[in-house]
């Protein structure tokens, strides 16, 4: 696929990559671009590829020469592939170190689903970012760039203003008019973050009892948005913290969290799943036939990942998932590995997952044995391109599949673009609700005060969010795996 701007921060995990099974493996030259079509059809999609058997004869055929590598390599997929991707090299090591580069770091977001509200709200803000120098969190609402209306008024949010978004967004410097979740506007001139840190979580805390009504033990919240490899201590410092509150009961925000390297949903397993699952399968991987014949390390019974043990793991009484449609591939795993041994103790809030349920490996180019060890210590000087082709699908310990539409959740909630992360929240309130009575609380209103939108039902242009893109809900693993 064609990696084009897209309209918001990425926030989607990427990890050190494996080093490839090929047999036989030619010489490619790095100066010469048909070597690298020729590459990725040969090493990677002849031999990775799930889909293999179904599309090798097809793809034989194709002369690589009328495309481009991104239109060669979404000519070469299969018919119902909607997960593989390729990135160039920037926007690689981008999402492998979490710096990003030319970004407002915020994330936007439109409340239509349940309140019909076309209005361009900030769902979640990294720290450190322009924007959050302001006073801008999640709740607020842009009204105007440059001076003309985004709002969605009386008007609605029209065509017009749905170009001004589009073609004004992205300058910079740039002038904002916010209205932020008091209800006070606030204009802002101010330029892109030409490098933003980021890290796999957004927010830990622990709610105690003061907080909230009826609530008489403490409870965990996680705001985790991508498995990052390299933040795994972001989980440590997290689940440290809750142990060490006597957290029993927890909630895990997954809503915009894409995915990433399974590593860290291993690391992660270790301190959710209860004891008695210790040493018990979570998840197992089918890999085509064809790559299972070049090398055991790809045979299903070799692919069967089991819970780890953790002296620090929370052993919690429950679970409670916020999920959404920006919920996708490892966070759908975790929930899947974890559902033979929580049983009811594990509630999923929300809205439907994205439903992904396969994964691939990261295949570089080039990629001889000295590129790889050079990529494997983050030196990317000679790399070009990355392949990321789906290459097994999961399933858990019963033998259940992430489903292709998503996980339906146990609670219905839609997302809350009107409060920042807390009990007013209404997602968190749910699941705080629920610790209390047993019972769901109903859905909150929309706030009066925060909108000027319509309360009948009208019809708006809608903006793309992280999720629309083709390459999310994308996650890939390390094998140590050689060149043979």
């Amino acid at each position: 696929m064609k990696r084009k701007s897209i309209l918001f921060p990425v926030i989607f995990a990427l990890v050190i990559p494996m080093l490839a099974v090929l047999q036989g493996c030619p010489r490619f030259d790095p100066e010469d671009p048909d070597d690298a079509k020729r590459y990725l059809r040969t090493q990677c999609m002849d031999v990775f590829y799930y889909w293999r058997d179904d599309v090798i004869d097809r793809n034989a055929k194709i002369d690589p020469s009328p495309y481009d590598i991104y239109d060669y390599f979404d000519a070469l997929l299969y018919k119902q592939d909607r997960w593989s991707w390729m990135c160039d090299k920037d926007y690689y090591v981008s999402e492998e170190t979490g710096v990003l580069s030319g970004t407002w770091g915020v994330s936007l977001g439109q409340a239509v689903e349940y309140y019909n509200d076309y209005n361009l709200r900030v769902r979640f803000v990294y720290p450190g970012s322009p924007f959050e120098r302001f006073g801008v969190t999640r709740g607020a609402v842009l009204t105007r760039i440059n001076g003309q209306s985004v709002e969605d008024d009386e008007t609605g949010f029209t065509n017009e203003k749905l170009k001004i978004y589009q073609e004004q967004y992205f300058q910079s410097p740039q002038t904002f008019t916010f209205r932020l979740t008091d209800g006070r506007d606030t204009t802002f001139t101010a330029s892109m973050a030409q490098s933003l840190s980021t890290r796999s979580s957004l927010v830990t805390r622990i709610f105690q009892p003061d907080e909230f009504e009826g609530l008489t033990v403490p409870v965990g919240y996680f705001h985790y948005m991508a498995f990052k490899n390299n933040f795994l201590d972001d989980i440590a410092r997290a689940m440290d913290s809750f142990r060490g509150a006597g957290v029993r009961n927890l909630i895990v925000d997954l809503r915009y969290n894409g995915g990433g390297d399974a590593r860290a949903s291993d690391t992660l397993m270790t301190y959710l799943a209860p004891r008695s699952a210790v040493g018990k399968p979570y998840v197992i991987r089918r890999h085509n036939s064809y790559l299972a014949s070049l090398d055991d390390e790809f045979k299903d019974e070799n692919n069967t990942y089991y819970i780890g043990s953790n002296a620090a793991g929370l052993d919690l009484d429950r679970i409670y998932f916020i999920v959404g449609p920006g919920t996708a591939s490892a966070s759908e795993m975790v929930i899947n590995g974890l559902r033979p041994y929580m049983g009811d103790k594990l509630q999923m809030v929300g809205d439907t997952t994205y439903g992904k349920p396969n994964g691939m490996y990261v295949l570089m180019y080039p990629g001889t044995n000295a590129d790889y060890e050079d990529y494997n210590n983050n030196i990317f000087t000679k790399l070009q391109w990355v392949f990321m082709p789906i290459a097994f699908f999961n399933e858990n310990a019963l033998g259940e599949s992430i489903p292709w539409t998503g996980f339906v959740p146990d609670r219905y909630c839609p997302d809350d673009l009107y409060h920042d992360f807390g009990v007013e929240e209404n997602d968190i309130r749910s699941c705080l609700t629920h610790i209390v009575t047993g019972t769901w609380p109903a859905i909150a209103p929309v706030p009066a005060p925060t909108t000027k939108a319509k309360a009948e039902y009208k019809s708006g242009y809608r903006i793309d969010t992280e999720e629309d893109s083709r390459g999310y809900g994308r996650y890939v693993v390390k094998n140590d795996v050689f060149w043979k």
